[in-house]
């Protein structure tokens, strides 16, 4: 294997829902899809190797991270060729196995528009791929080859919901064609949203300092414990224009586990949408205003035509600002989704993606003083 530079380099709740095959989901996360597709289960065991020794906060080295995740990232090449000649095979991105069937994983930015595509582990030995299915609004591909089960080296998926800014983080990819580079840096933000190529938003993205480009995008971007927490995406568009030095964005994993989930049963994905935009309550907020509670999920605004607006969801109208952060408050305050109570929009998002448009979603809600519960009918996202 070839040695690679180290280089430091309003939301709405949509979700990419497995419905009624939920049970599918859960296998799929627990590895019993079926008998040869594995996506793995959570787990801060490297991958491959062994067990590596890690220092005194039980973190791995960058270069414990490289050398038990890189053998399964692959660099995916554009196959298309002339009938007079076969064209020289152009670098498109990055991905990373994530079962022994020979599944990868990648930005479907990455292989979006391209007639064929052949995947490399090496940088010189490729396999044709096939592409499964793709999701333009979560920014997420998948992709088989075939080879023996030994060939493959899958990553290890971490939990996205755990991540937190300032946590350190890897990505290994193909930068500008150079073999599986590893560039270092920290979560910047988290529930960032980022144009989509679908004109929709990934409203919930990992903001990294890590440098991210086209040559890495679609790669993993891996916690200290060699896990990953999210695929690398290229710069929104409302970013193209600046200096994007130092922002990069990658699609949290629980997001990529839904899609992959759905994508390997169905080859497509259905996107449930509730419709709101929402603000966790805070302990200084429900002190300073008397909130009839002091958790949940304070409603900021209510996409018009939406499920959530049909089922007479409200949201605030009065601006405040509450220990550095801006509410709009009198508006209902979700406490449970589903009998699950929610104190994080990743919450409600995870109960969201259980489910299918035209499913009903129970929100049990204060509005004003009373306690209630509505039952709101979700539909699929605009666009």
């Amino acid at each position: 294997m070839q040695q690679g530079d180290i280089i430091r380099g309003t939301v709405w709740i949509a979700a990419a829902g497995v419905g009624a095959g939920l049970a599918l989901a859960g296998a799929a996360l627990t590895g019993h899809l079926d008998g040869a597709t594995t996506i793995q289960q959570i787990s801060s065991a490297p991958p491959t190797g062994g067990t590596a020794p890690s220092g005194p906060s039980g973190n791995l080295s960058v270069e414990q991270i490289y050398r038990l995740d890189a053998p399964g990232v692959v660099q995916i090449n554009n196959s298309a060729s002339r009938a007079s000649a076969p064209l020289r095979s152009q670098a498109l991105g990055s991905g990373f196995v994530i079962d022994k069937a020979g599944h990868i994983v990648t930005s479907n930015r990455v292989i979006a528009g391209s007639p064929g595509l052949r995947v490399s582990f090496s940088g010189s030995d490729e396999l044709d791929a096939t592409l499964v299915g793709q999701d333009p609004s979560t920014d997420v591909a998948v992709l088989q080859v075939a080879a023996h089960s030994r060939s493959f080296s899958p990553l290890p998926l971490g939990d996205s919901d755990e991540v937190q800014v300032g946590d350190p983080v890897v990505a290994i990819g193909n930068t500008l064609s150079l073999d599986r580079t590893a560039t270092v840096g920290i979560v910047s933000a988290v529930q960032r949203g980022i144009d989509s190529t679908s004109s929709s938003t990934a409203a919930h993205a990992i903001q990294t300092d890590a440098a991210i480009n086209h040559g890495n995008s679609g790669g993993p971007l891996i916690n200290a414990r060699g896990q990953v927490i999210g695929v690398s995406s290229q710069l929104g568009t409302r970013l193209a224009s600046t200096d994007g030095e130092g922002i990069g964005f990658a699609i949290p994993i629980d997001t990529v586990k839904a899609v992959v989930a759905q994508l390997l049963a169905t080859g497509k994905v259905q996107h449930a949408f509730l419709g709101i935009g929402v603000e966790p309550v805070s302990t200084a907020l429900a002190r300073a205003f008397a909130l009839p509670c002091n958790y949940g999920l304070i409603v900021q605004n209510v996409t018009p035509g939406t499920g959530a607006a049909r089922a007479g969801l409200q949201a605030g109208s009065t601006s405040v600002l509450v220990a550095g952060e801006s509410y709009l408050i009198g508006g209902d305050i979700i406490v449970a989704a589903n009998g699950t109570p929610v104190t994080t929009e990743s919450q409600l998002r995870d109960v969201i993606e259980t489910m299918k448009p035209g499913d009903r979603l129970a929100l049990r809600i204060w509005s004003g003083d009373k306690e209630k519960t509505v039952h709101v009918k979700l539909g699929q996202p605009p666009g």
